[in-house]
């Protein structure tokens, strides 16, 4: 059976595209990713960590469930929001693992939790693995003869 390697998009329902945009690029540190006139038309999508969010404009966004967000750093994220104004949840520390979690919500009402798991991680054969953090983060690349020219 062929198994999943990673989550490489959730979809989130939105009203307003620049405000989407902007406050995603503020709080949580995405990228707009141009993907030409004909995806950029359709929809707004934006890098985050080496995920994406993709939209769909509605003029009444329904939001369901939440996401949750690994953060490197977590005194720098809450600092980042107390600095921009956004509410949170108050932070709890969990008693497994010493971890971090708190939830906001964006403009229009979506629902992201926000954790930083420090236990690490190991591969099938129990040897560490290390998160991969890269601050510019991972970059999908674009297969020759698809999309816009570049």
């Amino acid at each position: 059976m062929s198994r999943v390697t990673l989550i490489q998009h959730i979809n989130i329902p939105i009203s307003d595209r620049e405000r989407t945009r902007e406050w995603y690029e503020k709080v949580l540190g995405a990228e707009f990713l141009d993907r030409g006139p004909e995806l950029n038309d359709r929809q707004l999508q934006l890098k985050i960590g080496s995920g994406e969010i993709h939209t769909t404009h509605t003029a009444n966004p329904t939001p369901s469930g939440h996401f949750a967000v690994e953060i490197h750093d977590w005194d720098e994220m809450i600092a980042n929001l107390d600095a921009l104004g956004v509410p949170y949840a108050p932070p709890t520390i969990r008693a497994y693992s010493g971890g971090h979690s708190t939830y906001i919500q964006d403009p229009d009402g979506n629902w992201i939790e926000l954790v930083q798991h420090p236990l690490g991680l190991k591969d099938s054969k129990g040897q560490a693995v290390e998160l991969v953090h890269d601050p510019n983060s991972l970059t999908w690349v674009r297969l020759p003869g698809y999309g816009p020219a570049t």
